[in-house]
């Protein structure tokens, strides 16, 4: 067990390693032997854990990933017992944004990859899509709790918002305005697709619209 625990500690410093030199030089500058150096280590051992560039790619991937996942655990435990849908998905759309330095650095890191999944080799989008596709089907998961809906409604809320916020979330590295207004934003966001369906349309002044308003002569 003490050999396992160091392989899997000298994994998790090499991807460590990796997710620093990518938020500082984009994808290009992860060679074994910048992430060997960034990592303290010798270039044989990033090849002895990662065979091959997609290998580690996909290994550091895994492991922000897994830091974000950690990270809205943790938000969704603090919430209060008896939370609605509404909080839950709040807690999961806050826990998106980069919200403090290692939240930022996560979020500069999965914009590259998904950069890279578009214009590389090494990677394609179904080798980043799982952890999208879980988000949105816990959220949708929320959506369903909170209203009736069919199917494919409930999933096409899920998705905006989880496309959304993903907007919000690369917009946030560069703009401080946004950053400042990101949690107004995401309260914004749930009144506007979170909002009761009305049973019928209805006038400025409130009243339901039969169609047959009268006309002054």
């Amino acid at each position: 067990m003490p050999r396992l625990a160091d392989h899997d500690e000298r994994r998790r410093t090499i991807t460590g390693a990796a997710r620093r030199v990518i938020a500082r030089g984009g994808l290009d500058a992860a060679t074994f032997q910048s992430v060997a150096a960034e990592a303290g280590v010798s270039v044989r051992s990033v090849q002895y854990y990662f065979g091959t560039k997609r290998e580690f790619l996909l290994a550091t991937h895994r492991a922000v990933v897994e830091d974000s996942g950690e990270r809205l655990r943790r938000g969704l435990a603090a919430l209060a017992p008896g939370a609605g849908p509404r909080d839950v998905i709040r807690a999961i759309l806050i826990g998106l944004l980069p919200m403090d330095e290692p939240s930022r650095q996560n979020t500069v890191v999965l914009g590259i990859f998904h950069a890279a999944t578009l214009t590389g080799p090494d990677l394609g989008a179904a080798d980043t899509a799982g952890a999208p596709n879980y988000i949105v089907d816990a959220v949708g998961a929320q959506v369903r709790a909170l209203r009736a809906a069919d199917d494919s409604t409930i999933r096409a809320d899920a998705e905006l918002l989880v496309v959304a916020i993903g907007g919000l979330a690369q917009g946030m590295l560069t703009d401080d305005g946004l950053a400042a207004r990101a949690t107004q934003l995401v309260e914004h966001m749930l009144d506007r697709v979170l909002q009761p369906e009305r049973d019928g349309a209805q006038d400025q002044d409130g009243d339901e619209d039969d169609g047959e308003g009268e006309v002054d002569g």
